[in-house]
């Protein structure tokens, strides 16, 4: 009896079964052609978006990006080159929450195919030497641990030793909790690495995007020679739901984003992704 020769009256044919798989397939496959606006609520056309290099069509919200396209966008082609890629995070506190810390970490770094949360690098943009600091949100939201501090400290002390401007991409949603006063500390240590990069005259450039938040924006994100902004980033110490919950009070239309933080002297500009570079290049160019 051949394979789609219905048996008895009560029997499913076996390619109606397969007829269903094919059209979950598919729906699946359509789902992900489309990309919901966080900002807007529009529903847009994925592979728009990415030719828009991640910004919305319609109330051109920024997107985050990974660190892959963040070096794409910003640096030469080919001439950005890793740094310090082999320091891993260590479960100090044996911490736990509603699973182990340690366990946390492997099962982001098999999805990530990262090591932590920070991406650090040496490159050129329109010719001119930087480094570059940049945070990952997809690892753990982008948090500051201990590895994340130090390879941002090595950075800074790179530029300081050979004189070459320092630019630090924020993208978090503040300290690592799992890592307790280890990751408070990096505040203080980044701050110091910093001070010491300016004390030699080498510019340090700080680029906010969404979202920035918690310890990264209270040290490094606010420490800049320039702070620049990405439109309409989310940009604070605690998010506004906290602070409306906290002061039981409405906040002001488009508080903390970046706009908002233009308009009260918090950054210096907010530069579109499309500018981006050009826009570094120049400042690059003035300060060196």
């Amino acid at each position: 009896m051949g394979l789609f020769t219905k048996k008895k009256d009560n029997e499913v044919k076996p390619h109606k079964e397969i007829d269903i798989l094919k059209e979950i397939k598919r729906a699946e496959k359509e789902e992900s052609l489309w990309i919901k606006c966080s900002s807007c609520q529009e529903l847009l056309y994925k592979k728009e978006v990415e030719r828009n290099k991640n910004v919305c069509l319609k109330c051109f919200y920024h997107f985050p990006v990974t660190v892959e396209n963040r070096v794409a966008l910003t640096f030469d082609k080919g001439t950005f080159v890793e740094l310090f890629k082999n320091i891993e995070p260590v479960d100090f506190l044996k911490f736990k929450d509603t699973k182990p810390y340690k366990a946390r970490l492997q099962e982001t770094q098999e999805s990530t195919k990262k090591k932590d949360s920070m991406y650090c690098g040496r490159g050129k943009i329109g010719g001119i030497d930087a480094l570059a600091a940049i945070f990952d949100f997809t690892f753990m939201g982008g948090s500051l641990g201990s590895v994340a501090g130090e390879k941002i400290t090595r950075i800074l002390e790179e530029g300081a030793d050979k004189k070459i401007p320092v630019i630090i991409f924020c993208s978090s949603g503040g300290a690592r909790m799992q890592e307790g006063i280890m990751s408070l500390m990096q505040m203080s240590k980044v701050t110091g690495a910093i001070h010491r990069l300016k004390s030699r005259g080498v510019p340090f450039i700080s680029v906010l995007t969404d979202p920035t938040l918690g310890g990264v924006t209270a040290s490094m994100g606010m420490l800049g020679d320039v702070i620049i902004a990405e439109p309409k980033a989310m940009i604070g110490f605690a998010g506004p739901r906290v602070i409306k919950d906290t002061i039981k009070e409405e906040l002001p239309k488009g508080f903390q984003r970046a706009e908002y933080l233009l308009e009260h002297g918090m950054v210096d500009m907010i530069i579109p992704r499309k500018e981006m570079k050009q826009k570094l290049h120049t400042m690059l160019s003035l300060f060196t």
